[in-house]
């Protein structure tokens, strides 16, 4: 492939992760992100600040909604694959906010499709989420499975925007490969993410809420599978399109996540449990026997090794994050 990839969603939390491995792996890379305030744009200019002036990294601030911007960023730069994992992200606020996720995630995604075709990408990756299973049937989640009964806004969006990828790679011969992110979790994690909230709350004596009876299961995955998964899907050319899960392969409920994390921590959680919120589903498991099989893929970090690696990162970051909510 060229050397130059595009990341969208750059600054983020897995973004800036991966723009890491992909400046060390020797590719030449342009990130764009908005900066947007889903969450403190302070946090993400810090979760860059270490590759901001890197050799081979050129950052860009601007919108994946901007047509007329990402014709610029394609024409100025030999971009040979797209990254995309921008996106609005998050169940309950897409209840809210039903629009302007159609917006970014639909209509984002359709203008980085059209750009990728106009300017010849080689490969295009795609950022899933497990959410698209919705109501599909029983866990383990297999990508086989129909994706076609989301229960919110968020999953309809991604379920839509991997539709068009489907489109794209049908119509215009465009190598496309969707990831389906399960639960990620590791350093630099979303504030509002449930590990990142319980971690903050539980350390700073603060109630801790659950929705439900805490027998709620996720897959949670550590960062350095998924960017390892993510360096394995760009070596995989060998179909059109392509979908592969991304997860550990095990589910973990509520209750056990608080032990891992009151152990980490040294203190104990009060917990509070409130009704289930409406758009959650009760388990997210991955089927990941296709992603080992074509990808090699073999996560390596349980929750019980991968929860002590984020709180000591979330202790060593305490005063960053304060700040970074303060001027939010």
């Amino acid at each position: 492939m060229k050397k130059t990839v595009l990341v969208t969603g750059a600054a983020g939390f897995i973004g800036s992760h991966l723009v890491e491995r992909l400046l060390s792996m020797g590719h030449q890379v342009v990130g764009v992100d908005n900066f947007d305030g889903s969450y403190s744009p302070t946090i993400k200019w810090a979760n860059i600040c270490t590759i901001r002036d890197r050799d081979g990294f050129l950052l860009v601030e601007g919108d994946i909604r901007d047509a007329p911007l990402l014709d610029r960023v394609f024409s100025e730069n030999d971009i040979g694959v797209v990254v995309h994992l921008a996106a609005r992200a998050g169940v309950r606020p897409s209840l809210e906010q039903p629009l302007l996720y159609q917006d970014i995630n639909i209509r984002g995604t359709l203008n980085l499709l059209e750009a990728s075709r106009a300017f010849g990408v080689e490969q295009f990756l795609f950022a899933s989420s497990s959410s698209v299973y919705g109501l599909n049937g029983k866990a383990p989640f297999n990508e086989e499975a129909k994706v076609s009964y989301p229960i919110s806004p968020y999953a309809a969006s991604k379920a839509a925007a991997e539709l068009y990828c489907r489109t794209y790679s049908y119509l215009y011969h465009l190598p496309v490969v969707v990831l389906r992110l399960f639960t990620v979790y590791g350093p630099r994690q979303r504030p509002e993410m449930a590990i990142h909230r319980f971690v903050k709350r539980v350390d700073q004596e603060e109630e801790v809420t659950i929705f439900g009876n805490g027998t709620a299961k996720r897959d949670y995955t550590y960062i350095d599978d998924i960017v390892v998964g993510f360096e394995a899907a760009l070596a995989h050319q060998e179909e059109a399109f392509s979908i592969f899960n991304l997860g550990r392969g095990k589910a973990v409920d509520l209750r056990h996540l608080l032990r891992v994390i009151e152990e980490a921590l040294g203190k104990k959680a009060r917990i509070k449990n409130l009704a289930p919120q409406p758009g959650e589903v009760s388990i997210t498991l991955a089927d990941i026997s296709k992603a080992q099989a074509l990808l090699g893929y073999q996560p390596r970090v349980s929750i019980e090794e991968g929860v002590p690696l984020f709180v000591q990162w979330y202790v060593d970051n305490r005063r960053r994050e304060d700040e970074g909510s303060s001027s939010h």
